[in-house]
């Protein structure tokens, strides 16, 4: 599979099912190097689904994903892929260091990444807790800092600022938006529409399919709204008059 210049993740064609239900019909994109790429959906759109087909964990019917040149799910990929779940999967009866020291050894990382990574999601003070103790944002933080381990140079993050207060969601796309500066490529999924205009690139997602794929400055001119929400209300309408064009 051929890409464009510059992009790091490829697509083309995928499906995944679940049962008889398709969850995913086919989707065929690429995600630019370097950029932060938002993919922006309601629960259950099938934004989760994909992430994990990114990173070679979901089980797919078929088509192609192409992450850094290596089909997702290669051995090669662990070092250069960090993935942050929704769930966090992280030990819950060590300590904070003791998860990232863990998670270091087994990606081959320097111990001093693990001071580095916590105070990236500013974890500092909480280094020696007790993972089963900490909060619900304290958690996803610490999922976070796994993921950033390493020198990955394409993050997958699936809902990375669930839960956190304003400042904390802040700082966090601060630190986004640094790493996209270093060539890091994300790809940062959400269902709050106001953290779309912080992206470079915009995937919306409805029903398993993706309703746009351009800038956010793009689809606000494609839709003739000034406001993401707006278009992305837009695009939904124009979907479902083509549909019921279609069964006419």
């Amino acid at each position: 599979m051929t890409t464009r210049d510059g992009a790091a993740i490829a697509v083309r064609d995928l499906r995944v099912y679940r049962g008889r239900q398709v969850v995913l019909p086919g989707l065929t994109f690429e995600v630019p190097r370097g950029q932060v790429t938002g993919l922006l959906g309601p629960s259950g759109c099938g934004k989760t689904t994909l992430m994990r087909a990114l990173v070679g964990v979901q089980v797919v019917a078929g088509g192609e994903v192409i992450v850094l040149g290596e089909r997702a799910g290669s051995p090669g990929l662990r070092r250069t892929v960090g993935y942050s779940t929704q769930d966090p999967a992280i030990y819950r009866d060590l300590s904070v260091v003791e998860n990232l020291r863990y998670f270091a050894a087994v990606l081959g990382a320097p111990r001093s990444d693990v001071d580095r990574v916590l105070g990236h999601v500013g974890l500092a003070d909480a280094g020696r807790q007790l993972v089963g103790t900490l909060s619900g944002g304290q958690l996803s933080r610490a999922s976070l800092a796994v993921a950033l381990l390493g020198a990955p140079q394409v993050l997958v993050l699936d809902e990375p600022t669930v839960g956190l207060d304003p400042v904390l969601r802040r700082d966090l796309w601060t630190l986004f938006r640094r790493l996209a500066a270093t060539g890091v490529t994300l790809l940062v999924s959400s269902h709050v529409m106001d953290e779309a205009a912080r992206c470079d690139r915009l995937m919306l997602m409805r029903e398993g399919e993706i309703l746009a794929d351009d800038t956010p400055d793009g689809i606000r001119g494609c839709t003739g709204t000034t406001d993401l929400e707006e278009a992305f209300l837009r695009l939904i309408d124009e979907r479902e008059a083509r549909r019921a064009e279609q069964s006419r």
